[in-house]
């Protein structure tokens, strides 16, 4: 019975509530179109369905009022669709930080702004001017090394052996975002790797690696990424190196030496996120000097020189292929392949490195570098292949400018 009781009040209250807003400016609200509803409410029918004896024409009244205002708002939306202002589907979303709630004393919904804390202000634009380089400056150096220590007793044999692998290469290449149309690269390295040499009863150490490399590449774009281009690569070495036990010089400064020039096109392509870089030239025309500065100590020959020459003049063909990939942020691969040939003989050089980063300033390499050259003198188990591998871990730094 309360349960009933309490039914018939809250509908008095809706129904009083639409009567007595019935006439405060229901026609003058914003036009919505939804649906076409009918007039009669839940109101009516849960009162009319108990049975119940009550005066109810208050009601009535209200309702066939209610019911010509919908229906003049819906007659004048149909003759007028212009003046719809909104339609009840295309309506936004309540905004997430605001609450809406129900104020019956003022028989309208209310929003409170959300009590959170607003976020804080964009910190300020830096709107200092971004200088420009026509010049992208690349610095790399590492020091790697590898040593053993070997008891006189131990099992196996053996000897002590320190090896120190150092490495700078510079590169400055012209920037093709300011200048689209030139290709201009240059690089500069050298590698010295010596190690200890315990069974040498004349020297303490000797150079297992010794080299000093001088690219440049100029270009003009002719189509896409290929370029009209120049190429030079110079190569030599610094330090006299000697046979083990003896006084035989095996090289030195310029001793052997070996320089290229060439032209022809160049393809060049790197991506846009600078994760794989390929670059191909192609040199139709290509002169190749090989040089031996010290013949009284060394034989010429065995850098394809004739006997009792200093140099030896090429004229060919030539092609370099450089590939740079970004495997991971800390493991990337480099690849160079560089042939020549003067349609009588081929010289070829293929080398790979491969280099982990274990933090800025730690790193491992590993480098294998693979040559053909049939102008070298006949080996009865290499034959004219030539193989050098090196693994390697220590300090690397590097720098460079954008």
């Amino acid at each position: 019975m309360r349960y009933l009781l309490l039914v018939i009040l809250s509908i008095v209250s809706v129904a009083a509530a639409i009567a007595q807003n019935a006439d405060n400016g229901y026609l003058a609200a914003p036009l919505v179109f939804d649906c076409y509803r009918s007039p009669a409410d839940s109101a009516v029918n849960a009162v009319s369905g108990n049975g119940l004896k009550v005066d109810r024409s208050w009601i009535d009244h209200a309702q066939r009022l209610r019911g010509r205002q919908q229906a003049t708002r819906y007659r004048f939306m149909v003759e007028h669709p212009e003046l719809v202002k909104y339609n009840f589907n295309e309506l936004p979303e309540a905004p997430s930080d605001v609450t809406i709630y129900a104020n019956p004393s003022q028989h309208k919904l209310s929003i409170d702004p959300s009590k959170e804390n607003p976020d804080p202000p964009a910190p300020p634009i830096d709107r200092r001017e971004v200088k420009l380089h026509n010049w992208l400056h690349s610095f790399n150096s590492s020091l790697h090394f590898t040593q053993a220590y070997i008891s006189r007793n131990w099992y196996q044999g053996g000897e002590n052996n320190l090896n120190v692998l150092g490495e700078v290469k510079w590169e400055c290449n012209y920037n093709t975002t300011l200048h689209p149309n030139w290709l201009f690269n240059n690089m500069l390295h050298y590698k010295l790797g010596i190690n200890t040499a315990h069974k040498d009863s004349l020297r303490n150490y000797a150079f297992n690696e010794d080299l000093l490399e001088f690219s440049s590449q100029l270009g003009y774009k002719a189509v896409k990424h290929w370029y009209y281009s120049a190429n030079l690569y110079f190569k030599t070495q610094l330090f006299n190196n000697y046979k083990s036990n003896t006084n035989d010089m095996v090289a030195s400064w310029l001793s052997p030496g070996e320089l290229t020039v060439g032209l022809g096109m160049t393809y060049n392509y790197k991506d846009a996120d600078g994760i794989k870089t390929v670059m191909v030239s192609i040199a139709p025309l290509s002169y190749n000097m090989k040089i031996c500065r010290d013949i009284t100590n060394m034989d010429p020959t065995v850098f394809g020189i004739k006997a009792g020459r200093h140099t030896r003049h090429d004229f060919g063909s030539n092609i370099e292929g450089r590939f740079q990939w970004k495997i991971t942020p800390n493991i990337e691969w480099i690849s160079r392949l560089y042939v020549f040939t003067n349609y009588h003989y081929v010289q070829g050089d293929l080398e790979n490195t491969f280099s982990f980063e274990i933090n800025r300033y730690l790193s491992t390499k590993i480098f294998t570098h693979l040559r053909y050259d049939k102008s070298h003198s006949w080996d009865n188990d290499w034959h004219y292949w030539q193989f050098k591998e090196i693994l390697s871990f220590g300090l690397s730094y590097r720098f460079s400018t954008n």
